[in-house]
């Protein structure tokens, strides 16, 4: 199998573990009979098994197929990756930070707080972005693939997630749906929520979010090849 497929192949393999893994009916079969913590560490070592190949694959195969566009030179689009990365990192530590009520073994508390009310998903928004920034700095084919796995997880498991708890969960689910949103700001800018900047900005994240997009900055090329810095 040539590189680019191969790469599709373990992505596919992937998600494929995520969503069916997630589904009601699986979940509910692996779980009823084994129970809910062991179904956890099923979940972690489906995704670890497959997420792990992906990357080794991508790894010993990178900027595999045709290129398709190559904008690493644009300085403008230079500095919007870099704060892309920015926001996604700091979304990802604030989901870490404040647990998501639609993740796995959450707590249900479902009053929107904090980065809830940005947006409902704040770990998956940040997987979109991320792979979205990496998408436009690689433009190769393989590499495409390897990182628009991201924002397929990101979107299609929020939505995932989200129709999985309305299900579960009924009228407190849909009320707090009502009161957030999965796009980040709509439902600040539709009114349904308000910002107030000392309870509700994540400081610490924010704080941890700018570290490491230095830390990231400075290792980037050891660590994982290229140069982001120019």
């Amino acid at each position: 199998m040539e590189a680019v497929g191969l790469i599709a192949l373990w992505a596919a393999l992937f998600l494929a573990g995520h969503f069916i893994l997630s589904s009601d009916p699986v979940r509910g079969a692996i779980a009823g009979t084994v129970g809910e913590q062991p179904f956890r560490g099923i979940y972690s070592l489906v995704a670890l098994g497959t997420f792990i190949p992906l990357v080794i694959v991508f790894a010993h195969h990178k900027h595999a197929g045709a290129m398709l566009w190559n904008l690493r030179a644009v300085e403008p689009v230079r500095w919007l990756v870099w704060l892309m990365m920015l926001v996604a990192l700091i979304m990802w530590v604030a989901s870490l930070i404040t647990p998501n009520p639609a993740a796995i073994g959450a707590a249900e508390n479902l009053t929107p707080r904090g980065i809830f009310k940005l947006t409902r998903h704040p770990g998956f928004v940040a997987f979109t972005i991320f792979g979205f920034a990496h998408m436009l700095m690689n433009g190769w084919a393989g590499d495409l693939v390897f990182f628009g796995t991201f924002p397929v997880l990101g979107i299609l498991g929020g939505l995932h997630q989200d129709r999985r708890k309305l299900r579960a969960m009924g009228e407190r689910y849909r009320r707090f749906v009502e009161r957030t949103s999965f796009m980040p700001g709509a439902a600040l800018l539709g009114g349904r929520q308000r910002c107030h900047p000392g309870a509700d900005l994540p400081w610490l994240a924010i704080a941890i979010g700018a570290a490491l997009t230095i830390v990231l900055a400075v290792i980037h090329p050891w660590a994982f090849g290229g140069y982001p810095l120019g």
